[in-house]
């Protein structure tokens, strides 16, 4: 039965292909994709799993054989012959198997799957104690889990594979091409989005999320469809289901009639064609009708996001987001030549362009591992992050400061600090660089010359621009988090996201001051939040004076054509009148 299911839209386009559930269940696994070799060593861990659990329960039946039965009732004896038959179970193990064996799935996922294939059996019993025997499954399944836990394995991209093939699919593709295949979750966090880079996904779906969540950020990044805050997407949907993703409207589409797929596939052709013809903007220069140069900058997040940088024609990199190197290490922290030797690979990438390197900016809801989220904190977005985090480990500080140093001896480096609001704050930011450099010097190693930079993000810093331009050589403003602690909105917050408002007048105001002030000092600044790529807003910014955009590589191409299209003399003025207005959003399409 065909249904659809409204969300936020996050990252545009049309996607087509089939749901791969992995947030669920209740049980928290890793998921990654293996390679054919190892398949065989994939299901031996699951058999392994399985046997110790089977000897568990061995041992405690030869426990209770030898106790009376006020200490071992009967039920308990029950319990166990039926967590014995369930493990020992034909069609969960050979499902296990043809997950791990057709879509390359590890083990964990693997067995998480095919526990929602044969739940849903039992959820359709109609005899009582049968479907109660779920939740005698999902212990199982969960002592299988925790006895596997421990081995560890590598994020492996998956190869080319075929997958099942159905009916409606033919209508779309041709036989010799691969199901695509549409990823939902409950949440994904940052690292996670991070590992499914290149892989075989064609769209992505969650439960929970806002516009500028970092899971729709990395989403955008991979340039691929995807809708979040699509509540109850993962609990609607089962393992397999044809599910169309339209990023325009965000809305998901379930089980599609034939009608519907036919249209939707329609759609992504256009959309195809529209790419194609961007593509012809590549090597065009980004300059108004007016004369005025524009610098069109990328947002990256590891260092080898340096070549689609260079693909998509970025000048340079305005923003990278070096807390991703920090992420799922279960706490052990990359040392200073792990993290140069990063650095030094997305200079080099950029071919003499200029990087911008933003310090670590990790806390709300991009937390170093899922398992040190900490929920004991009332409000993760205003407590210990970014440089506030950095400055209480001064070590680990300097060891990120060390490295980028060192990786400015190999091409254009500029040192980006996040989150910054006081005067103190900045002073022993500057203190530490120096410190870096001085112990780099006493060490012998070779370092290059880094302008420095501040994220202008809290409403405190936009207020008290002349004490930033007193230190700083730049400015870039953050409007993801300048907008949530202007208006007081969670922006991973889906409950609350149609009250984030980058047009809010308060929100205007404050950008164009920071472009208007750091024009007036001679100091270049950037936005490198999501208004950058945002071409509904190109115009607006460029009439408030901003030169210097920084966004998603997939964003660039789409963003120059509006430059190229347009005039800043005439919209100076025009901007003008729209930050004076109350409701600024409708004056929007009086665009010059």
């Amino acid at each position: 039965m065909t249904f659809s299911i409204h969300g936020l839209a996050v990252a545009r386009g049309i996607a087509i292909g089939r749901a791969v559930l992995v947030a669920s269940s209740r049980l928290d696994v890793a998921h990654y994709f293996i390679e054919p070799t190892q398949v065989t060593a994939e299901i031996s861990r699951v058999r392994d799993g399985r046997d110790a659990v089977v000897r568990e329960i061995h041992r405690l039946q030869a426990s209770i054989a030898q106790m009376g039965p006020k200490e071992a009732p009967n039920e308990l004896t029950a319990l166990l012959d039926v967590h014995l038959l369930l493990l020992q179970d034909e069609e969960l193990a050979l499902g296990v198997k043809r997950w791990i064996k057709d879509r390359l799935y590890n083990a964990e996922w693997a067995l998480t799957s095919q526990l929602e294939v044969v739940a849903r059996q039992f959820d359709e019993m109609e005899d009582d104690y049968l479907r109660e025997r779920k939740a005698d499954l999902e212990q199982i399944t969960e002592k299988v889990l925790r006895a596997m836990r421990g081995v560890s394995s590598p994020v492996i991209q998956p190869p080319n594979r075929n997958t099942r093939k159905s009916s409606q699919q033919d209508l779309l593709l041709d036989d010799t091409v691969d199901v695509p295949l549409i990823l939902v979750a409950h949440d994904l966090s940052p690292a996670d989005m991070l590992q499914f880079k290149q892989s075989v996904f064609a769209g992505f779906i969650t439960d929970v999320g806002g516009k500028t969540s970092h899971t729709a950020i990395v989403a955008r990044s991979l340039d691929i469809p995807a809708v979040v805050g699509a509540r109850w997407s993962s609990q609607l949907m089962r393992q397999d289901d044809w599910v169309i993703i339209d990023g325009d409207a965000g809305v998901v589409v379930v089980d599609p009639s034939p009608i519907i797929l036919a249209e939707y596939g329609f759609k992504q052709r256009q959309v195809e064609l529209e790419r194609g013809r961007l593509a012809r903007l590549l090597h065009t220069p980004a300059v108004t009708m007016d004369g005025q140069k524009i610098e069109l900058l990328a947002n990256i997040e590891m260092p080898d996001d340096a070549v689609s940088a260079i693909k998509s024609g970025a000048v340079g990199v305005g923003l990278f987001r070096s807390e991703f190197l920090f992420m799922g290490r279960h706490g052990k922290l990359p040392n200073e030549e792990e993290q140069y030797k990063a650095y030094r690979r997305a200079v080099e990438g950029m071919q003499g362009l200029p990087v911008t390197i933003r310090t670590v900016d990790v806390g709300a809801d991009k937390p170093l591992d899922e398992s040190q989220r900490n929920d004991a904190h009332l409000n993760p977005a205003l407590g210990l992050r970014a440089i506030r985090w950095s400055l209480a480990d001064p070590a680990m500080f300097l060891t990120q400061l060390r490295a980028i140093l060192r990786a400015a001896a190999h091409g254009q480096v500029h040192l980006l600090i996040p989150m910054l609001a006081h005067a103190r704050e900045i002073r022993q930011t500057m203190a530490l660089i120096d410190h870096a450099r001085v112990q780099l010097d006493n060490r012998g190693v070779a370092y290059g010359a880094v302008k420095v930079g501040a994220m202008i993000e809290i409403p405190a810093a936009a207020l008290t621009l002349k004490v930033f331009l007193k230190y700083f050589d730049f400015l870039s403003i953050g409007t993801n988090d300048l907008i949530q602690y202007t208006l007081a909105i969670d922006r991973a917050d889906e409950s609350v996201a149609h009250l984030y408002d980058p047009m809010h007048p308060a929100v205007l105001r404050l950008v164009a001051n920071t472009i208007a002030e750091g024009r007036a000092q001679g100091k270049p600044v950037s936005v490198c939040g999501e208004m950058a790529g945002d071409v509904s807003l190109t115009k607006l910014l460029l009439g408030m004076g901003l030169r210097s955009f920084s966004m998603h590589p997939a964003q660039i191409l789409a963003v120059k054509q509006e430059v190229l299209r347009s005039d800043t003399v005439k919209l100076t003025p025009w901007a003008e009148t729209v930050m004076a207005d109350d409701e600024p959003g409708k004056r929007m399409s009086k665009a010059t």
